[in-house]
């Protein structure tokens, strides 16, 4: 069974909690804009795609709320680079690899 993303607004945060252990992607929202700061997964938990799902429910919430977005962690901006469906949201393009 895959594994259930939460978006908890109070702590301003996509959580995932499996297996006692608790994987997050952490945000700031600035008016328009959200800030994707801090993508974390336990040790036990790693290599199962957690990070990637909490990325992904983060953007698919920004396009919900028709937010631009500043991937200001490093797998956040791994996550667009990987996936160019997703960088139409960025507030400023990526620049292009060498």
């Amino acid at each position: 069974m895959a594994p259930t993303v939460t978006h908890n607004p109070d702590a301003s945060r996509f959580e995932i909690n499996q297996d006692g252990h608790f994987a997050e992607c952490v945000y700031r929202r600035q008016g328009d804009l959200l800030v994707l700061v801090h993508t974390e997964v336990p040790a036990a938990l790693q290599g199962l795609g957690l990070a990637g799902q909490l990325v992904k429910a983060a953007l698919a919430f920004a396009r919900e709320q028709k937010l631009r977005v500043r991937p200001s962690c490093s797998y956040a901006v791994t996550y667009m680079r990987r996936h160019p469906e997703t960088q139409d949201l960025l507030e400023v393009p990526f620049n292009p690899l060498p």
